[in-house]
């Protein structure tokens, strides 16, 4: 069966959903799908944080109102759980389980009969100890039933007019800090200011792994040399952000590149 169709089936069959919803490119394609099978028995949910970049919760907003989709924004409190700042390797796991036992008692109150996310079939690659709080409290994912991946939403996100169909891969601010490092209002907010000066400067994907006193960069391999180019500028503005010493990762960018280590912690 053409994947597409089976997404739109299994929506279907559904009846009426809460979408956690980011406003990247994977939740943004299951909201604009959702919504055209399921129309106004949707919502769409997002959750604002320190953990959660202040402009994507613009864009989030913005993208919504593009769908026609109803949506609530809700404020979560993991910075107040010792077993999220204390940032163990499943640190995930006690943020998923907060967002979405939320989720489930707001899907309730406006008589939803399910709450699903937008991971999708490459993210089982990945290291994603938030896939227990997800079993835990059944929050169905819809694209990785159907099988699709990150280049099938790209493409259909494109057919479908979507601006987010190239749109670089998000991630909460938290994962830019090594596993066992505490998490902090201050950390994560310099973190942030950091990715929206180079991101102003053109570069396309960005992430700041924050190691204290010193930060690794990760662009886009091609985007290396630009990055050295402006490097006087970027030193100057990092250091005003309390880093000491600033390092590029010669292998540029990858997603879960801090998990890189957790062998050290199995």
């Amino acid at each position: 069966m053409d994947k597409f169709k089976k997404l739109k089936d299994i929506l279907k069959n559904m009846d009426s959903v809460l979408v956690a919803y980011s406003g990247g490119l994977d939740s943004t394609f299951l909201l604009k799908v959702a919504s055209d099978v399921l129309q106004n028995k949707v919502l769409a949910v997002t959750a604002t944080s320190p953990t959660y970049p202040k402009e994507e919760l613009i864009f989030a907003k913005k993208m919504t109102k593009s769908i026609g989709a109803r949506h609530k924004i809700i404020r979560t409190s993991e910075l107040k759980d010792k077993n999220f700042i204390s940032n163990p390797p499943d640190r995930c796991y006690f943020c998923k389980k907060e967002l979405f036992s939320r989720l489930k008692k707001l899907a309730r109150r406006y008589k939803l009969k399910f709450v699903i996310d937008a991971s999708n079939a490459s993210d089982r690659k990945d290291f994603r100890p938030g896939n227990r709080a997800k079993d835990e409290l059944n929050i169905r994912s819809p694209l990785q039933e159907a099988g699709l991946n990150k280049e099938d939403i790209r493409g259909l996100s494109r057919s479908l007019g979507l601006a987010t169909w190239n749109k670089p891969s998000l991630a909460c601010l938290a994962s830019r800090i090594p596993y066992g490092r505490r998490i902090s209002h201050r950390i994560l907010g310099r973190i942030n200011q950091a990715e929206v000066f180079l991101k102003n400067m053109g570069f396309r994907q960005i992430r700041i792994r924050d190691y204290d006193g010193l930060c690794r960069i990760e662009v886009f391999k091609e985007d290396i040399p630009e990055l050295i180019v402006k490097r006087n500028t970027i030193v100057k503005k990092l250091k005003i952000l309390g880093y000491d010493y600033i390092t590029v990762d010669l292998e540029g960018y990858r997603t879960g590149s801090m998990n890189e280590v957790l062998e050290r912690w199995i």
